[in-house]
């Protein structure tokens, strides 16, 4: 069963940007370091090379994960979204009934999740909890701090 990475056009984009600079400029970059060091001398003895090998072993690790989740990526049209309840690319606004403090997120997928902007991932436990959910619905989410609870006020799609 494969397990699909859904995002959106921009996050495709950013990803197969990424991708194409790892292949192109990364791959360049560690060949030139190990030729370097293969020139200072005895490579038994030489911690240059072990770091431009390794750094060599991390790029292909890296370019490996990219081409994965590029391969199961699905881009999702968010035109073609629901808004009458929460789901991947949905903004919802939430109320923290405890606090009665409001915060809008945008759920996406983890490799687009991004704290600073708001974007929180489907996977992570406040995605988990409002998945699914519709207005006015409330979402108990766990957290290390204990369960917390959360009201759906507004879901829109953009």
């Amino acid at each position: 069963m494969a397990n699909y990475t859904y995002l959106t056009q921009g996050g495709y984009d950013k990803l197969k940007a990424e991708l194409e600079e790892l292949k192109s400029t990364g791959r360049k970059e560690a060949a030139m370091a190990i030729a370097e060091a293969r020139a200072q001398g005895d490579l038994s003895e030489n911690a240059e090379y072990d770091a431009a090998k390794d750094a060599q072993g991390l790029l292909e690790m890296k370019i490996n994960e990219l081409e994965t989740v590029m391969s199961n990526a699905r881009v999702i049209d968010e035109s073609l979204l629901d808004d009458s309840k929460v789901a991947i690319l949905s903004n919802v606004t939430i109320k923290n009934l405890k606090t009665g403090k409001e915060m809008t997120y945008k759920l996406v997928s983890e490799t687009e999740a991004d704290a600073k902007l708001m974007k929180i991932s489907v996977t992570s436990p406040i995605g988990q909890g409002l998945l699914g959910k519709v207005l006015g619905d409330i979402a108990k989410v766990q957290t290390p701090a204990g369960i917390m609870e959360f009201e759906v006020v507004n879901i829109t799609i953009g």
